[in-house]
């Protein structure tokens, strides 16, 4: 009996293999990541006086990179069945079935010994501490805790605080006082960017029994909270310049972002343009992370 055996589709088989390795990356939060090591870049060029040291920078921003990668992932491990109940995230690899529970938990574990030994080997042993710290504080507090309490937004800004203080102990091998400012900045606006978008998905976090503040307190009690972090921003962010760590380029550049800020926040109250404030907190710390790093070179 003759049987033609079907060639190997070795285009399919390589857009596969594609594919897959796709569905890894995006697990690993790429936006998020490159933003993490951008904060942990400001607290190496505060504590260096803008001087860039090749090794350590290398080092501590792929151990940065690595830890907040793999922080997603074990994010993603862990939410994998109520992502599957929002509309918002369950076409992500783990609920749709593209990568396995098994392979996901693996890949996170994977790039956080990575990330620990990288720093521990080649930066220094409190680097090494806070980066583990900082992937625990995410992937298990604040994941767990968010089932819980809408606190947990709150909470969750620690670990989002903490790569300045890593960029400054990589450089210095303690933690500054001026570290733990840069770590004050973050903490603060951590939470009206999320509250934006748990307004806007308030619908799938409910269904999913996500207590978030919308889902918990409304939209209205949410956007005066949102205000009320807006507002004690605005004093926070000034504080490096009233310790002398930044100088005028700084000062110009945070009073007017903080303005705006609060501008934004205040009309939406009113106009209810909640696209707008999001938009605004990215642009306001991106522009704020530049300023950082304009002013250190210009005024040291």
């Amino acid at each position: 009996m003759n049987m033609a055996i079907p060639k190997r589709n070795w285009k399919d088989s390589r857009q596969q293999r594609l594919s897959k390795i796709t569905d890894y990356i995006r697990l690993t939060s790429p936006r998020i990541t490159l933003l993490v090591m951008l904060t942990g870049f400001a607290g190496m060029w505060v504590a260096s006086g803008g001087v860039f040291q090749e090794s350590t920078f290398f080092w501590c921003l792929l151990g940065i990179g690595l830890s907040s990668s793999g922080a997603s992932v074990y994010n993603n491990w862990y939410d994998r069945n109520i992502d599957r109940q929002m509309k918002r995230t369950d076409k992500r690899p783990l609920p749709s079935g593209r990568i396995s529970a098994d392979g996901a938990f693996i890949f996170a574990t994977c790039l956080t010994v990575a990330a620990v030994s990288l720093m521990a080997l080649f930066v220094n042993t409190l680097s090494a501490f806070l980066t583990a710290l900082a992937v625990l504080a995410y992937s298990w507090l604040y994941t767990t805790l968010k089932r819980r309490t809408p606190i947990a937004t709150e909470i969750g800004g620690i670990s989002g605080a903490l790569p300045p203080l890593i960029g400054w102990s990589a450089v210095r091998g303690e933690i500054g006082f001026e570290a733990v400012l840069l770590a004050a900045i973050l903490f603060f606006w951590q939470p009206p960017h999320f509250w934006h978008l748990a307004i806007k998905h308030n619908k799938d976090y409910t269904a999913a029994g996500i207590p978030t503040l919308p889902s918990v307190a409304g939209e209205e009690i949410t956007k005066m909270k949102i205000l009320q972090y807006v507002i004690a921003l605005l004093p926070v962010s000034m504080l490096p310049y009233m310790a002398g760590i930044f100088g005028n380029i700084y000062m110009v550049a945070v009073s007017v972002l903080g303005i705006i800020y609060f501008v934004i926040a205040l009309l939406d109250l009113r106009f209810r343009n909640m696209r707008r404030v999001f938009y605004y907190s990215i642009v306001y710390m991106s522009v704020l992370l530049i300023a950082i790093i304009i002013d250190v070179k210009w005024y040291h």
